[in-house]
């Protein structure tokens, strides 16, 4: 009976990489939940087990804020959800047809605020839309609209979804990329298939294309609920880290960040920062796997 050899040619390419990731993410990681358990009693750290998390989730000096982040959190990733991807969805339907001309031009021009900084997004969008040096309410003038301009980033009902819809115009291009290799995977066996049985145009879409492509809107979904949830720069960069007006804009990745590092007149937490990351952590993990576990064995049946 001959024994498996190892293969260590393999262990060698992988090894560097394994080696960095474990450095930069894995250690973090597990560093992060051991802070969480702990605490500063007179600058000596203290076992203190799940006492932050009880801290965190029912003492009112820290459960208001965290349950207010973790609203406009979901409220963030509902506005990509309803906005975002089916504008991706429709815009890679339309790229894809075969007849539309100029057509790796406008995909690109779509892409292009993809690949910018978030603090170059956030600094421009925050002059475009200041009501004393902006230029939209010039814009708005110009096609007599100016009636429905309003200082968006300053008012408490406003701001958040203001910020999630820059964001939507900023990442549009993600899931517009992804749906278009999507569609482009389609055999033309099917749709000629389709096409003498009458499904044409927009039907074709809704009838053929649209179910093939559901397992590739599942990881674009998911990949939508993972970034959202862990964002924080366009937050930071636009309001600030007090996330202002009034905390409107606050989402967890702010609320950690003013918890772990301090800002202003608020001092530092490493213990709770950490414990607001362990939270964010659990809740993204929680998330993914209800989309492994329960959505994707489903989807699974419309693949080739």
């Amino acid at each position: 009976m001959r024994t498996s050899r190892i293969k260590w040619h393999i262990v060698v390419f992988l090894a560097p990489a394994m080696l960095v990731y474990t450095a930069v993410m894995i250690f973090p990681l597990f560093n992060t939940l051991r802070l969480a358990l702990y605490t500063e009693v007179e600058q000596s750290r203290v076992f203190v087990g799940l006492d932050n998390f009880r801290t965190l989730f029912g003492d009112p000096q820290w459960s208001g804020a965290f349950w207010n982040a973790l609203w406009n959190n979901c409220w963030f990733f509902i506005i990509h959800m309803l906005v975002q991807n089916p504008i991706g969805i429709l815009l890679a339907a339309i790229l894809s047809h075969p007849k539309l001309r100029f057509a790796a031009l406008y995909r690109s021009a779509i892409f292009i605020p993809t690949i910018l900084s978030f603090v170059i997004i956030g600094f421009a969008w925050k002059l475009i839309l200041s009501p004393i040096w902006g230029i939209a309410p010039g814009m708005l003038d110009a096609v007599g609209l100016k009636f429905l301009f309003a200082p968006w980033l300053g008012k408490e009902e406003y701001a958040l979804t203001t910020l999630a819809l820059v964001s939507v115009w900023q990442f549009v291009g993600i899931p517009m990329m992804l749906i278009y290799a999507a569609l482009l995977t389609i055999p033309e066996e099917v749709l000629e298939a389709g096409e003498i049985d009458g499904i044409t145009g927009a039907s074709a879409f809704w009838k053929i294309k649209l179910p093939l492509i559901l397992p590739s809107i599942g990881i674009i979904s998911i990949l939508t609920f993972v970034g959202n949830f862990n964002a924080f720069d366009l937050i930071y960069t636009a309001q600030g880290a007090l996330a202002g007006p009034n905390f409107s804009t606050d989402i967890l990745g702010t609320f950690m960040y003013r918890t772990f590092f301090g800002f202003q007149l608020q001092l530092g937490d490493p213990h709770m920062g950490s414990a607001i990351a362990t939270a964010m952590f659990g809740i993204i993990l929680i998330g993914v796997c209800i989309y492994l576990f329960g959505i994707q064995t489903r989807l699974r049946r419309y693949q080739f």
